[in-house]
């Protein structure tokens, strides 16, 4: 005999003999019991005797063939000590069958003899299960019953389904439920957790089994046909028997439920066989193993057949019990879901027996944790919770542990819209803690696995239970739940996004996202903090400021999820190779990437990466825009998904369509806004917006449809005597159809939608109305003689309703005043009187009025909270309020249920634009409110991410009002700004300022012109820090520093010197609490704001730049002193950004330079000695990089020093350029391009003034540069001989115009040397070649000479005559003919000082001087040149002479001795 059989004979003998040997058995009522155990120990001796039989059981072979023992049939002794009731029958009972079904003897897959209709492991089931009887079961029957039912449910040879596999689970449940003893109790939840992981197991890996199969199959098919052989009907035919064979027993050992070796050839390994080529030599082997795998696949497949037979009828068969009692028909396969649209109409069939299975144990729990809970039984150990909590926790797990198939299947998403979904409608507003703990723990795997299928649901979660909770007065322990599971929801970037696309911007859903934010900065400010609770009493200050803390956490997880979002457009200026950067404090988003995701199949291709980490995000990732919209790839993925599932949008999620419907929505809700104030302006507020059409009709239909209208002003709107209100009106009412309906009732319906008017005439008619449309749609019916008889009995009804159930009436209106009411008007005849009399029934047991919806049963809610009560009261109130808003969530759930909605996956970056705008004004409030009047360092932490967050998404996408909002407002809590709050400096303005410097730090590329706040903050900064270590004390107001009135100390009182030293010791304090504002953290961050200006781009360093500048200008005009900290930091950044590309860096340097000019003509010279200074360091470094031809940017770097020597009249300012100048000259001469314009310009200031140190050092220099640099300055030639011309016009010094005057005249030399120098010069000019040496050369020369002679005094004049007419004879024979005109020009003007008006001392003297030498020098220079100049300088010549001898010049023998001497020379 084989070890399986000595093994399963150990057992029976042994089990049968203990029951034998108990007394119990020895009673006579155990008769039969004794009896069915000898039999059965003989039957097993005999067994021994003769060997293992085969039987026709229904166990397996053994592979080796040896022979077994059928344990099925020695059932019958088990079953009869089970009924005896005897505990230790019992148990030596069940512990026998559960080793026997563990390790495989019993199997139980034959017909029942007693029921054949049944299976033998059914009827096993059944007697474990009958075994527990109650709570007064025996605790060790108990025990070995779960061992039992977990063993076949697990187990891998009993096959156990449908009713049976319900009855184990319901019996383990009611162990769990009815148990008293702990260990049992803990023992079933365990099993029960067990025994749903296996059953769901199974469904998921059979699915995975079967499509492998599947995908086999089609392999070995199409092998077949390509490559014919002996073998192919063979194969062929494998192929097709084996997907049929069932493969459970493979996938439940798979799962490692039980130990249990088994040899057998699997599924797999045969179809393996089949696959693989054979030989001819092994044809006989490989044919004779295809019969015996196809016998025993045939024989498998007719069993499965027999299965999948009862597997016909429609699931809609199934019991709908409540509970595990109640449990379903196991007859058929086939559920009709209510509102499935798979197929239209058409029954959704469960592919697979253990599919059912799972369905059946799924629906069941649902409704289990939907039987109510009695006010009495609240207490969390009664059955009634322990049961409902038991429940949820087991759905809770199923949904945490979904496979595939679960997440996708139809059937699946179907029953939970219509069972889970309903049944947490009333949980989700239960006051019992642990039951609404873990209805929003499933609610929110739901969320992330369902969205997709469960739109509608989500909205009626939100709106109704989530946001009521939060905004009424719930349990303390309610609301944190709530936000606890808030603070999930809000963790994930796709799930904010994804609620916000499809809610918000849906014109027939609520805004969930605005909605939600809202009431999280109401809750976060304690704005419903004096609400008084029903169901507790009101919140401790602890637990007020616990709320707090939380909301304000999720509010900024909502801005770190946008910040994730949009991370891919962002563009941190301190990283390089990434597009992201790290904040401090952000979310752990690797801890949520599994969480929430658009759907279970769509997390791989719309998910964030899990690689990313939101903004701590440490590694490189994959820019979202590759994932989105701009990878081909990501693309077909994305359609690939849409293909799989049909609930997600058809189209890409496009911005602007959003946007449009976002917007269109604001536009309907605002319009709606003002209906409830206005109606008649709310309908042409909508109509001119082009959202409502003029037609009545169209009106009509829009306040049937929206519920969010107030029925008060529809009523008031359609009962205006106004002909288009009266034609809505109209139109209204014929939309409503009453056929076949009772009067009352379709007065009902009429007046559902609407609250009546108080006016009569507008009752009037609308009753006028709706009678006519009820005779219209009712004319069969014959009651009513005419349309008037339906109008007076309206108004009837009407008038009845009002006498009945207002408190104002004192005296009600009885049954005969009613029917005495009404006689004579069905045209002169009454109604019949029972018709009358159940009418007044019906209205005096409920009352006419408006359909009931979840607005105004909040608005009801919220109402009788204000209403004082007594404690028990209090209770009372809540739990009716909580039970009524279940009512409303349940049928809101039911009819959502059959709806289907398109749900789109968010993808696009752009959505975080109107979401931001939508959201920020609450968030500021929230964030400033708690930082503003918190301590708590938690708190002041996420109020200062949400700032950062908040900044960052406004920078990127360029909402200058919102961040201009959210900078203002954090720089004001750095107090560094405001008047007289550096005094009250507290640790946490210290972090604000932190974080202000490191948002400057991260995201200076978009701050714009809110670089002017955090500048001004830095500014302020550096003074606190001054006052920190006692520089300078002067800047804090009202302390002993400051000597108000100019009041000395010796005049003080004795009451103001004591009131001075009460003033040092606050000083003292005050540079205290400064002085963490020098820490070396604070001062390391305000140095990187500065050195990484490298890094912003080239607009925000030009706006960095200007706002520095500006606030270097308030600091230097204090009205306590010029500081000069900005002005330091802008030398600084001049230096780290010098090395920026030339475009860039004249942009920037536009702006230093203006800002230099100021600085260096301030009226404080320590203030321009520093600016001049820096100037002269930052030039000396600019012209290191030296310049190319023909560029200017030496020019304009370089020319605010020509601007300070201009404005500033300071000796010692303009002693210091000049020196400054000086040294650039001998320094960087030879890198000196375009900026020696400016160096002359400058000289050229100096050489007018009066100091002689600035005058001599300036020509010293003018003339090294002419000596050592003169080619170097070809193109400043012009303003070199100008700046020498002004030296030479300075009276004060004549020695230096005298040298100026050698210098021209070397200048004249140097063109005449190298004229080529000045033909290669200005090319670019409009000026011919031979021209630019007389325009760029010799006339600059020319002219100051003339220029000189002009304005100096007669010594200088003289000399510069005499080098002017020495320069004209010496290199004359190089001037063309229209230069000697242009020069002719410039000589003629020395006498202009003639025409000048009468000064008879300086004419006469300039006459016989300078006149005279300048007319004999003229004619010197004509008679010289006298061929090139007579044909086109003689009319001008002889006009000039004339003028001469007209002003008593020339005397008459000189005119005739020039006169003869220029005949003579004609002659010649």
């Amino acid at each position: 005999m084989s070890r399986d059989s000595n093994t399963e004979h150990m057992f029976l003998t042994r089990a049968l003999e203990k029951i034998l040997a108990d007394k119990e058995t020895k009673r006579s009522h155990n008769v039969q019991l004794r009896k069915a155990c000898t039999t059965a120990l003989v039957d097993l001796k005999s067994d021994d005797r003769d060997g293992a039989v085969r039987s026709d059981s229904g166990i397996l072979p053994h592979p080796d063939m040896k022979p077994y023992v059928n344990a099925d049939r020695f059932f019958l002794p088990f079953e009869l000590a089970c009924h005896s009731r005897q505990p230790r029958l019992v148990v030596t009972a069940l512990d026998c069958l559960q080793k026997l079904m563990a390790y495989g003897h019993l199997i139980g897959n034959t017909p029942d003899p007693t029921q054949p209709s049944k299976l033998i492991i059914d009827r096993v089931i059944d007697m474990v299960c009958a075994c527990f009887t109650g709570v007064q079961t025996d605790d060790g029957v108990q025990l070995q019953i779960i061992k039992g039912l977990l063993t076949a449910v697990t187990s891998t040879v009993c096959e156990v389904h449908e009713r049976t596999l319900l009855q184990a689970v319901r019996t383990t449940y009611n162990i769990y439920v009815g148990s008293r003893n702990l260990i049992n109790q803990t023992t079933a939840k365990a099993t029960l957790t067990q025994m749903l992981s296996v059953i769901f197991q199974r469904m998921e890996t059979q699915a995975i089994v079967e499509q492998q199969k599947q995908q086999l199959g089609t392999e070995l098919k199409s092998d077949v046909e390509r490559s014919p052989s002996p073998f192919t009907y063979h194969m062929k035919t494998a192929t097709e028997v084996l997907p049929t064979v069932k493969v459970t027993d493979q996938s439940e050992e798979e799962s490692g439920a039980v130990d249990h070796k088994d040899t057998s050839v699997t599924s797999d390994e045969r179809l393996a066989t089949v696959a693989n080529p054979v030989s001819n030599d092994d044809m006989m082997r490989e044919t004779a193993r295809w019969l015996v795998e196809q016998v025993l696949s045939q024989s498998l497949a007719q069993l499965q057949a027999e299965t999948a037979s009862e597997d016909v009828e429609t699931a809609s068969q199934l019991s709908d019990g409540s509970n595990l009692d109640d449990l379903p028909d196991t007859s058929g396969s086939t559920y009709q879901m209510q509102g499935a649209t798979l197929t239209s109409g058409g029954a959704i069939k469960f592919s697979h027996v253990l599919q059912k299975d799972a369905f059946l144990v799924f629906r069941s729990l649902c409704k289990l944790s939907m039987m109510p809970v009695v006010d009495s039984h609240t207490d969390p150990k009664s059955h009634e919770v322990r049961s409902k909590v038991l429940s949820l926790e087991l759905l809770l797990t199923i949904l945490q542990n979904a496979g595939p198939v679960f997440l996708t299947h139809d059937m699946f998403v179907c029953a939970i819209k219509q069972y889970l979904c309903v049944a947490l409608s009333k949980n989700g507003v239960s006051p019992i803690p642990r039951v609404f703990e873990l209805s929003l723990a499933i609610f929110l795997q739901l969320l992330g696995s369902f969205k997709v299928h469960l739109k509608m649901q989500i909205e009626v979660f939100f709106k109704e239970i989530f946001l009521n909770i939060l905004d009424t007065g719930s349990s303390p322990q309610h609301k944190w739940m709530v936000l606890e599971a808030l603070s999930r929801i809000c963790a994930d970037a796709q799930c904010v996004v994804d609620i916000y696309l499809n809610y918000d911007c849906d014109l027939s859903l609520a805004n969930i996202f605005e909605r939600l934010v809202n009431s999280l900065s109401r809750m976060s400010q304690g704005s419903v903090r004096h609400t008084q609770h029903h169901g507790e009493s009101a919140e401790s200050p602890v637990t007020e400021h616990m709320m707090q803390v939380k909301a304000v956490e999720c509010l900024v997880s909502v801005l770190k999820c946008m910040v994730e979002w949009s991370k891919d457009i962002y563009v941190n200026p301190n990283t390089t190779g990434m597009m992201a950067t790290t904040i401090e404090g952000t979310t752990q988003s690797s801890q949520n990437v599994a969480f929430l995701r658009a759907s279970g199949t769509s997390e791989a291709h719309l998910a964030v990466d899990e690689g990313d980490s939101g903004m701590g995000g440490s590694g490189p990732s994959t820019p979202r825009t590759h994932r989105r919209m701009t990878s081909s790839a990501g693309s077909s993925s994305l359609e690939d998904l849409r293909e799989s599932n049909p609930l997600l949008s058809a189209a890409l999620d496009a911005p602007e369509e959003f946007a449009e419907r976002k917007q269109r929505k604001d536009i309907i809700e605002q319009g709606i806004a003002l209906f409830g104030k206005k109606p008649k302006k709310g309908v042409k507020f909508l109509q001119d917006k082009g959202v409502l059409g003029e037609d009545p009709g169209d009106v009509a239909k829009f306040f049937h449809t929206d519920s969010r209208l107030d029925p008060t002003q529809i009523g008031e709107y359609i009962g205006e005597k106004e002909k288009y209100c009266i034609d809505v009106m109209y139109a209204y009412t014929d939309m409503m159809d009453f056929s076949g309906m009772d009067f009352v009732a379709a007065l009902r319906q009429f007046l559902s939608g609407f609250r009546l008017p108080g006016e009569a005439q507008k009752i009037d008619r609308l009753m006028e109305k709706f009678a006519g449309r009820y005779c219209e749609t009712n004319l069969s019916t014959g009651l009513f003689a005419s349309a008037d008889t339906a109008y007076v009995l309206a108004y009837s009804i009407i008038m009845l309703t009002t006498d009945l159930h207002s408190v104002k009436v004192k005296t009600k209106m009885t049954k005969e005043q009613y029917i005495r009411m009404n006689r004579g008007i069905n045209d002169s005849k009454d109604l019949p009187r029972d018709y009358l009399e159940k009418i007044y029934d019906e209205i005096a047991q409920s009352e006419l009025k408006m359909k009931p919806t979840a607005a105004r049963a909040t608005a009801q809610r919220t109402g009788s909270m204000t209403t004082g009560h007594s404690e028990k009261q209090r209770r009372a109130l809540y739990a009716l309020e909580m039970e009524q808003m279940g009512e409303t969530v349940k049928a809101m759930m039911e009819d959502v249920s059959r709806r289907q909605t398109k749900f789109t996956s968010a993808t696009h970056i752009e959505h975080v634009r109107p979401m931001f705008s939508a959201c920020w004004t609450p968030i500021l409030a929230s964030v400033s409110v708690n930082l503003k009047e918190t301590s708590d360092d938690d708190l002041v932490r996420l109020c200062l991410d949400g700032f950062r967050c908040s900044i960052r998404i406004a920078c990127v996408f360029g909402l200058e009002l919102e961040r201009n909002a959210f900078l203002q407002s954090i720089s004001k809590f750095t107090l560094l700004t405001v008047s007289a709050g550096i005094t009250e400096m507290k640790p946490k303005n210290i972090e604000t300022i932190k974080t202000l410097i490191a948002i400057a730090h991260t995201d200076g590329n978009y701050l714009q012109t809110c670089w002017h706040d955090v500048l001004k903050v830095i500014s302020q900064l550096e003074l606190a820090q001054l006052i920190g270590t006692g520089m300078k004390p002067q800047f804090i107001t009202g302390t002993a520093g400051s000597t108000a009135g100019g009041v000395s100390r010796s005049q003080r009182t004795d009451g103001e010197v004591h009131r001075s030293s009460s003033d040092l010791k606050r000083m003292a304090a005050i540079q205290e609490s400064m002085g963490e504002t020098s820490s070396q953290s604070v001062v390391v961050a305000v140095d990187r704001i500065f050195n990484g200006s490298v890094r912003l781009d080239a607009d925000a360093i030009v706006d960095f730049v200007e706002w520095l500048c500006v606030v270097s200008v308030n600091e230097l005009s204090s009205s306590q002193g010029p500081r000069m900290f900005s002005l330091q930091k802008i030398v600084e950044i001049s230096y780290y950004n010098m090395p920026r590309i030339r475009l860039e860096w004249s942009r920037i340097w536009r702006v230093l330079g203006d800002h230099f000019n100021k600085v260096g003509c301030h009226a404080n010279e320590e203030v321009a000695i520093f600016a001049v200074d820096s100037l002269r360091q930052l030039s000396m470094k600019f012209l290191e990089r030296g310049e190319l031809p023909n560029f200017r940017f030496q020019k304009d770097f370089l020319r605010p020093f020509e601007h300070i020597m201009k404005r500033n009249r300071s000796p010692t300012i303009r002693d210091m350029v000049v020196r400054c100048v000086a040294q650039m000259v001998h320094s960087q001469a030879a890198n000196i391009k375009s900026g020696w314009k400016n160096i002359f310009s400058v000289f050229h200031l100096a050489a007018s003034d009066h100091d002689e140190g600035i005058v001599e050092l300036a020509f010293q220099t003018t003339a090294t540069i002419f000596e050592q640099y003169f080619a170097a300055t070809i193109d400043s030639f012009q303003d070199a001989v100008k700046c020498l011309s002004e030296f030479a016009c300075n009276a004060a010094f004549p020695d230096t115009s005298m040298e100026a005057i050698r210098l021209i005249r070397h200048c004249a030399k140097h063109v005449a040397d190298a004229p080529q120098m000045f033909k290669d010069y200005g090319a670019e000019e409009n000026v011919s070649e031979t021209d630019r040496v007389w325009v760029k050369g010799w006339f600059p020369v020319l002219f100051e000479l003339s220029c000189v002679i002009n304005r100096c005094k007669l010594d200088v004049r003289t000399r510069g005559l005499t080098v002017m007419f020495e320069v004209m004879k010496t290199y004359g024979n190089s001037f063309q003919q229209h230069w000697w005109r242009d020069l002719f020009r410039v000589v003629f003007r020395i006498f202009d000082n003639m025409k000048l008006p009468e000064q008879q001392q300086e004419k006469a003297e300039w006459m016989t001087t300078t006149c005279n030498h300048a007319l004999y020098a003229i004619v010197d220079v004509f008679t010289q040149y006298f061929d090139i100049l007579s044909p086109v300088l003689l009319d001008d010549m002889l006009s000039q002479l004339h003028w001469c001898v007209q002003q008593g010049i020339c005397t008459p023998g000189n005119v005739v001795c020039m006169l003869v001497l220029y005949w003579g020379m004609c002659l010649v």
